[in-house]
């Protein structure tokens, strides 16, 4: 980071009354930047906390929307507007509303990667860290759970409970990309090495894996854990904060699951977010009224 651009940042998230949200797959350089930096959701929950007047959050689309919700009353700047996210694009409110009418006794989960406009078409959100905990819950109340998007989540899920897990089709095109003769290959040159990964993964790779765990469950588990080398099966941007916070040990990553969305938040544009304060992110109010209560009705059960 160049020392003038970095100090027109600073100087502009002082002028704005801002913090700066980054999530794990982030370039390096702007997760450098981060007042905050982890998982969208607990992100979210952090910049609701705080006394700042201005969100920009260094991610992708939903994520920001999400960031909004939690607090409607500050401006939240996401530095890109073209940072979407495939999986969140493959559900729409239409399809939700369609396999409700299908199933009308089930009770609709949506992973917080997704619109607010699906989030409102549903009863509760859920992680990938909470995932079990929120469909065990609601699987008391109901026969069966829709579960939307993701459907290598909803499968890890559903091997973990006896819920009946009614899956839509999505997935993360960047996950997919780690494949089971990948990891074989990792492991054939990596002997000595643990192999965690993402619920996002196949099931092929989920399999493989001695931890399936969301990112801030990566992290968690790689300062505790007494292995020298991990394998990391998940977006090559999580090694940074990987290697910064656990230094002594060695990460293995997959070079070719690289999220194109993520990577297009740049120093530039954080900065001429702080400058203009646009691309903001605007929700209609009967919808983010609905997707708001999706999301805090998940804080019940977990």
């Amino acid at each position: 980071m160049s020392d003038e651009l970095a100090g027109r940042i600073g100087r502009l998230k002082r002028e704005r009354k801002a913090v700066i949200l980054v999530h794990n797959y982030q370039n390096p350089e702007i997760q450098d930047l981060a007042d905050f930096a982890g998982d969208s959701l607990g992100l979210s929950r952090q910049a609701a906390a705080t006394e700042a007047e201005v969100i920009v959050f260094c991610g992708v689309h939903f994520m920001a929307q999400t960031a909004k919700l939690l607090s409607p009353q500050k401006t939240v700047l996401l530095p890109d507007m073209e940072a979407g996210c495939p999986m969140a694009d493959m559900i729409a409110p239409q399809q939700v509303r369609e396999l409700r009418s299908r199933h009308p006794s089930a009770v609709a989960v949506a992973y917080v990667n997704t619109t607010a406009e699906v989030k409102a078409e549903v009863d509760v959100c859920c992680t990938s860290a909470n995932a079990v905990k929120v469909v065990e819950a609601v699987g008391r109340e109901a026969e069966e759970v829709i579960f939307v998007p993701d459907k290598n989540l909803a499968h890890w899920v559903a091997q973990q409970t006896k819920v009946r897990i009614i899956a839509h089709k999505g997935f993360c095109p960047t996950h997919v990309w780690i494949t089971a003769e990948a990891v074989g290959k990792k492991r054939e040159e990596h002997p000595d090495a643990l192999f965690m990964c993402h619920p996002e993964c196949e099931p092929g790779v989920v399999d493989l894996a001695d931890e399936v765990l969301s990112t801030s469950g990566m992290l968690k588990f790689a300062r505790e854990t007494d292995a020298r080398e991990i394998i990391v099966g998940t977006e090559i941007g999580l090694l940074y904060p990987l290697r910064k916070d656990s230094p002594d040990k060695t990460f293995i990553g997959f070079p070719e699951a690289v999220c194109p969305n993520m990577k297009r938040t740049t120093l530039e544009k954080v900065a001429q977010a702080l400058e203009t304060l646009t691309p903001r992110i605007e929700i209609e109010e009967a919808i983010a009224s609905r997707a708001r209560a999706s999301v805090e009705r998940m804080v019940q059960y977990v």
